[in-house]
């Protein structure tokens, strides 16, 4: 008897084994997770895995978030290595993540180079405020990341800042942001060709200089360059992912136009930047304080129009809105500069739940006006930004003037329904040129599509918004989207990035910002009144609970074996 039982206990032993090998084995070669959280934070999207899994180099990406950090940071640390750890597995060894502190063990001077070295690669350091017994010490950490593949690499920003938020929110942002970030890097990367991407030119829109951190930031994944519309050939413009049309101020021709519209006939896509009323800062200073602002001439009314979309002339004041230094007077013979809030600089607070610009931060804009949009057939459109609703719309000619600043709005004057200022475009657009002869000048010979294939467009009726502030002392340019007077940073840079994204990207990887992480925070109200009560919960019920099984098993072995 006693040997039978032996037997069946050996088995039940080589069995489990058994269990265990084969567990091992399958596990080599098939991968699965399981999760049970209700927004499948821990799932990767098909698309990244994809991407991942049909990489054909290998891919270095170094996380500089590393150290010890509070505990916002942790969590956002901690989220990064895991879902780094889930590119890892679909990656088949094509991916090498690593975690690295820059300025370990660095004296000051290695410290200074290191910065400099970091941010030239668009790695940029945030200051850290951490409280310790004696008050409280700055750090200088990085919630960043680059992703190499090959001699290409791409910086990947970690922490989404906005305004507004809580630090919370703000990290709960970031988390959701990660997933797109390093998917959205890792394609530019690894991608063989870049995207084409041309900015037009001839029509006094903005420079080189003005445009020059969003022609660099684009450069990681595009190949981005200006188009004379006079003079290119249509073949070469057939070429280009994206056209973009960056503030111009003289009108266009009905050539040009004929050229852009067969373009998008071609399922080319368009970012329009335009400005329909002139009214710039420099020319309101150099005038007196003062000065007319006057509705422009550019000659597209008539091809936007026929794509669903109508410029306004007229001008936004918005209460929402940025700050802009003004002189106060002389105080011992010293200037007095003061900051003071320019209503016609609104500062545009996304709220639509398009990947475009969710939880994107407010988008500085100068001297904004309203678009109207237009039914057309087959023309699906999205409002992507629009002022806030304390806003007072102003119609062209009007005189601006600075003196404005020294009068407080009134909010009755300023409560109107949000102004659209932006939107995206989505279908088969009708040519402009439909029924028209063939402009004078063009001499290439293409068929004139009267309909385009399924394409897309975005019309932002401000000219400045993707224009980087430069440096009066040495003329060099600020990041796209920094404010030089209020040190704050606004988020024309990220938007700027998601709609090449979206414009240049059929394979939906701009869906992945959709994803929604919820913040179960808890009660500290409750839980300050509760203390004692979960305190003795989660350590005296335990113990309470182990004392009664050890009662009942030995109550119970003594009555199994007292015979």
């Amino acid at each position: 008897m006693v040997s039978f039982r032996k037997k069946k206990d050996l088995l039940q032993v080589g069995f489990v084994l058994l269990m265990l090998l084969l567990s091992n084995i399958f596990s080599d070669y098939f991968f699965t997770r399981f999760d049970f959280t209700s927004e499948k934070r821990f799932t990767l999207s098909p698309i990244t895995r994809n991407l991942v899994d049909s990489l054909k180099k290998p891919v270095i990406i170094t996380v500089f978030l590393q150290g010890d950090f509070p505990a916002g940071f942790k969590r956002l640390q901690r989220a990064t290595r895991d879902l780094l750890d889930d590119y890892n597995a679909f990656g088949h060894d094509r991916l090498k993540v690593e975690f690295v502190d820059p300025l370990a063990g660095a004296n000051q001077d290695e410290q200074t180079k290191i910065l400099q070295d970091l941010q030239s690669q668009g790695i940029e350091p945030t200051n850290l405020s951490i409280k310790t017994e004696s008050g409280l010490s700055q750090k200088i950490i990085f919630p960043a990341a680059l992703v190499k593949c090959g001699d290409k690499q791409i910086p990947v920003k970690l922490l989404q800042t906005r305004i507004g938020l809580s630090p919370e929110e703000v990290l709960n942002n970031s988390i959701q942001n990660l997933e797109y970030a390093f998917s959205s890097a890792i394609k530019k990367a690894s991608s063989g060709g870049k995207p084409r991407i041309g900015f037009t030119e001839g029509h006094h829109e903005l420079s080189d200089l003005q445009l020059n951190d969003a022609l660099r930031s684009l450069s990681d994944g595009f190949e981005v360059g200006r188009v004379n519309l006079k003079t290119i050939p249509f073949a070469n413009i057939e070429k280009l992912s994206l056209l973009i049309v960056p503030k111009p101020d003289l009108p266009f021709t009905e050539l040009e136009k004929f050229k852009i519209d067969q373009y998008l006939m071609r399922g080319g896509r368009i970012l329009w930047t335009i400005d329909p009323v002139t009214a710039e800062m420099d020319s309101l200073r150099g005038h007196g304080g003062e000065q007319l602002a006057f509705n422009k001439q550019l000659n597209l009314d008539d091809q936007l129009f026929s794509y669903g979309i109508r410029l306004n002339f007229d001008l936004i004041a918005d209460i929402s809105c940025a700050q802009i230094p003004v002189n106060t007077g002389n105080v011992a013979g010293q200037g007095q500069i003061q900051l003071l809030p320019w209503l016609f600089y609104p500062v545009l607070m996304p709220v639509s739940k398009h990947p475009l610009v969710k939880n994107l931060n407010g988008i500085r804009t100068e001297f904004v006006s309203s678009i109207d949009t237009i039914a057309v057939p087959g023309i699906k459109k999205t409002v992507l930004l629009a002022s806030s609703p304390y806003n007072q719309k102003i119609t062209t000619p009007h005189l601006i003037s600075l003196q404005m600043l020294e009068q407080e709005p009134d909010p009755k004057d300023f409560q109107s329904t949000p102004k659209t200022v932006s939107v995206l475009l989505e279908g088969k657009f009708k040519s402009d040129f439909k029924n028209r002869p063939v402009p004078e000048g063009f001499t290439e010979k293409i068929a004139v599509l009267p309909q385009s294939k399924p394409t897309k467009m975005i019309v932002i009726s401000d000219g400045d918004v993707f224009k980087n502030q430069i440096n009066e002392a040495d003329g060099s340019p600020f990041p796209l989207g920094f404010d030089r007077y209020t040190q704050q940073t606004y988020g024309n840079k990220n938007l700027l990035l998601n709609i090449a994204d979206y414009l240049t990207d059929d394979s939906g990887l701009i869906s992945l910002r959709n994803k929604e992480i919820k913040i179960r925070l808890l009660d500290r109200a409750q839980i300050k009144s509760s203390k004692l009560y979960w305190q003795l919960i989660n350590t005296v019920l335990p113990i309470v609970m182990l004392l009664l099984y050890a009662i009942f098993q030995q109550y119970f072995r003594r009555r199994k074996y007292a015979a």
